[in-house]
């Protein structure tokens, strides 16, 4: 045991950062277009398509990150217990998420099948970089503020990831594909693919663990289920990361059917004209190719830029105010936003920018908050217990992240079903699908009332959740005198 300073470099948040980069190039994939590529690029009908989704997600939440966080908490090497996940789990994921978004010309039976098995790999092979990833933020120091700064940065490069995939990705597959969606998806997956294993491998050599439970903190998997049972800010933040992602995967997922299927494609090409002009002029000619999928991208370029704005703001907010005030209010005025879209007519244009905008400004606050709110329970833990289980308390996250990607996801594909929308292996050969005037509604509803449920049983949520400012000063000053300042 030696002292050493409870800072981290800007060159170790930066190599760290890049670890949730490579991340959320796979996740951000999943949220915006793997309904979408299930049923209009795959082939796979609604039904099936939300069945897949559903269950393997909820295997792999509810199953899948428990075992991995049980193993990461006793995982003992010479580089620690997180950063080795990271290393071995580079490549493996970038091969299965190729994988899981190649269209193999198969029977539908074991183009169903395909799909199941590359998407359970994919997400537990996700589970095993991503949990010990998001673990080893508890780790790198105990002090709090310094966990404030990690989360900005982390989320800042999460934000990176997100415009690619929600503002780039699709332009770019209808442009490298030549209109041919299934060919453009491989080409995009191949170069994301290598992108994001280099990515993983520079967190891994970057970065350091500095907190290491001393021998006296050993405990066995029961102590630890048994200290997360009674931990009542673990239970909330995991109902809580749930009803995060069924909206986020809900609203997330349905972007592209509402630009698709609501929104007025001439008023929409009227609008976005300047600015498509001026990026031609520029030499950047893949957004002219589709305006529906310019439109789309751009639509999320603006909620994307000023939700950076918001994580930059996020750390002072919660440095003053505290966590959990923060990402309440934060949560509730986004919700507002999401709201609104209910309002809005197909021409309404400029509206719906707005409103993405405003909503991408006000989550952008609370986005960093959440997971500097998970390392606060693992101390919390340890203050209560004694014992540490970080990577298990970070579970609550993975197995939050993963249940409500499966059950929001799952909800587009159900729901638009529920409205008659025709898929890719249901339409008729030769012939351009027609959906039937319903299905804009639906669209409409999965933007705006759908997803607004999730995130205001969150904010109540939150008003059960002890860990305020005051608390977190107490809870921090403790645990320093407790381990005298010591780590190894």
């Amino acid at each position: 045991m030696s002292k050493i300073s409870t800072k981290v470099t800007v060159f170790e948040k930066i190599g760290y950062s890049l670890g949730d980069l490579a991340a959320n190039l796979v996740f951000q994939t999943l949220i915006t277009y793997l309904a979408y590529f299930y049923t209009d690029i795959y082939g796979l009908k609604t039904n099936d398509a939300s069945i897949v989704m559903l269950v393997v997600g909820l295997i792999a939440a509810f199953v899948f990150n428990p075992i991995i966080g049980i193993l990461a908490d006793r995982t003992n090497s010479r580089w620690g217990k997180f950063r080795p996940w990271i290393l071995y789990t580079a490549i493996p994921m970038g091969v299965i998420a190729l994988l899981a978004f190649s269209t193999p010309d198969f029977s539908y039976k074991w183009k169903l099948i395909y799909a199941a098995v590359t998407y359970t790999f994919l997400l537990l092979l996700y589970a095993s970089s991503n949990l010990p990833y998001s673990a080893l933020s508890g780790v790198l120091t105990g002090d709090m503020g310094e966990r404030n700064s990690i989360s900005s940065y982390r989320f800042v490069a999460v934000m990176f990831a997100q415009f690619f995939v929600q503002v780039f990705m699709l332009p770019i597959i209808i442009y490298a594909g030549h209109g041919d969606k299934a060919a453009g998806i491989e080409t995009v997956m191949t170069w994301m693919a290598i992108i994001g294993t280099i990515m993983l491998l520079v967190t891994f050599l970057t970065t350091k663990e500095r907190i290491v439970p001393s021998s006296e903190q050993k405990s066995s998997l029961k102590d630890d289920l048994s200290d997360l049972s009674k931990n009542r800010p673990w239970l909330i933040m995991l109902t809580l990361t749930i009803l995060v992602f069924i909206t986020l995967a809900m609203k997330g997922g349905s972007y592209v059917y509402y630009f698709n299927n609501y929104v007025d494609k001439a008023a929409l090409a009227n609008f976005i004209s300047p600015v498509i002009s001026s990026l031609s002029a520029m030499g950047i000619n893949f957004f002219g190719s589709d305006p529906v999928s310019a439109g789309f991208g751009l639509f999320n370029a603006g909620g994307i830029i000023f939700m950076i704005v918001g994580i930059t703001l996020s750390k002072k907010l919660a440095d003053k105010y505290g966590k959990r005030d923060v990402y309440k209010y934060g949560l509730l005025v986004a919700t507002l936003f999401i709201f609104c879209f209910i309002f809005f007519k197909p021409e309404s244009i400029f509206l719906m920018f707005l409103s993405q905008i405003l909503h991408g400004f006000t989550y952008g606050i609370t986005i960093p908050v959440l997971w500097a709110m998970i390392a606060d329970v693992a101390d919390f833990s340890e203050w209560k217990t004694n014992r540490r289980a970080t990577a298990i308390i970070f579970s609550a996250m993975m197995v939050g992240l993963k249940a409500g990607l499966s059950i929001g996801s799952a909800l587009v594909a159900w729901i638009l079903g529920m409205y008659g929308y025709i898929a890719k292996e249901s339409a008729v050969a030769g012939h351009e699908i027609i959906q039937p005037e319903t299905v804009a509604n639906g669209a409409r509803m999965l933007v705006s009332i759908y997803p607004s449920i999730p995130f205001l049983l969150g904010v109540g949520l939150l008003y059960f959740y002890i860990i305020d400012k005051k608390m977190e000063v107490k809870i921090e000053a403790e645990l320093k005198a407790r381990r005298g300042g010591q780590t190894s």
